[in-house]
């Protein structure tokens, strides 16, 4: 579903009259989290959540931890639960074979980075990929499910927009109450620039700043062109946004919801559309990976990626889990 506009505005009727339902929903969360004893499987597991429901920027901070990792000399795995995909698993994704209706268009983008596993059942993937040989677990999401033992949490949020209203789903897009969440965290990520005083609720926590990048040959073919800038991620103006920031001329903007699955006569229209305005249709790596593949060598990509303001910082949390996890205690 689109994300509701009131979530992001100063709580007002919808919000309020939905408040009850929320304060339910956090309760029931509260209480599950309480009731359950995490296991742990034996390597590091890097979890990678937020408190928020939509879009945060986990994927591309996901991978961006993956790569950390893969520098150091670990051989590490990604996890998630395959969001918009038909297969529960344990399943270890194939690019080649699976598509983003089986496994959900993260589990695509992290395997094209690592070996990646699907589960619904965030223990069991985990299983499997230590069975599987990994040295280390990243997880994307499932920051509130705690069935798993998260050896390092980090929340990421976006700064442009913060935790919206402070509510809880339904009346706002919180998963859980901030204090609560940041309480079982070790670091808080702030993707963009902090207008809300995000930094500041870290509660001595170390905050790593952080800003999605344009991939710059991609950036390069798009600045000064018209485009057709179509989107179904979190906040997709975020996305039209920074295809204005880099040169291009946003012609007309398409907003889908979160994961939407595209159909071929859709995808169809959105290029016929774009040839007579004279435009080119483009979209971001997420969405790419739910195009029918026919039809993807017609639309643009603009792939972003996580740069650190401080890549000392992270190198100090992950120094002691790489220390923890070696059999010698030597970090590679």
């Amino acid at each position: 579903m689109k994300t509701p506009a009131f979530w992001y505005r100063p709580s007002g009727l919808a919000s309020t009259l939905l408040a009850p339902l929320g304060a339910l929903y956090g309760l029931a969360g509260r209480r599950r989290i309480a009731g359950t004893v995490p296991r742990r499987v034996g390597i590091p597991v890097v979890c990678v959540g937020n408190l928020v429901a939509g879009g945060a920027g986990k994927t591309p901070v996901g991978l961006a931890l993956i790569a950390a990792l893969q520098a150091r000399g670990v051989a590490v795995h990604a996890l998630t639960r395959g969001h918009g995909g038909r297969e529960a698993g344990p399943l270890a994704v194939d690019p080649g074979r699976h598509t983003a209706a089986d496994v959900g268009d993260e589990a695509l983008l992290l395997a094209g980075a690592a070996p990646c596993w699907v589960a619904r059942d965030r223990l069991a993937g985990a299983e499997r990929a230590a069975a599987a040989g990994a040295g280390a677990i990243v997880m994307d999401d499932g920051f509130q499910n705690p069935a798993l033992h998260k050896d390092l949490a980090l929340i990421v949020a976006d700064g442009a927009v913060g935790f919206g209203n402070g509510r809880l789903v339904p009346a706002g897009p919180l998963r859980e109450r901030v204090a609560d969440g940041l309480a079982r965290a070790d670091a808080l990520v702030i993707l963009g620039e902090d207008r809300h005083g995000l930094a500041a609720l870290a509660g001595g926590r170390p905050v790593l700043p952080a800003r999605l990048e344009p991939d710059p040959e991609a950036a390069a073919r798009l600045a000064g062109r018209d485009v057709l800038a179509f989107a179904g991620i979190g906040r997709p103006e975020k996305f039209f946004s920074t295809l204005e920031a880099l040169g291009a001329r946003v012609v007309e903007r398409v907003p889908f919801a979160d994961h939407h699955p595209y159909r071929p006569a859709e995808v169809a229209a959105l290029i016929d559309r774009s040839t007579a305005l004279g435009a080119l249709p483009v979209t971001t790596a997420k969405d790419a990976v739910r195009l029918p593949q026919e039809l993807r060598a017609k639309v643009a990509v603009l792939p972003v990626s996580v740069r650190w303001a401080d890549e000392g910082a992270l190198a100090a949390l992950l120094t002691p889990l790489l220390l923890k996890g070696s059999p010698d205690g030597q970090a590679a």
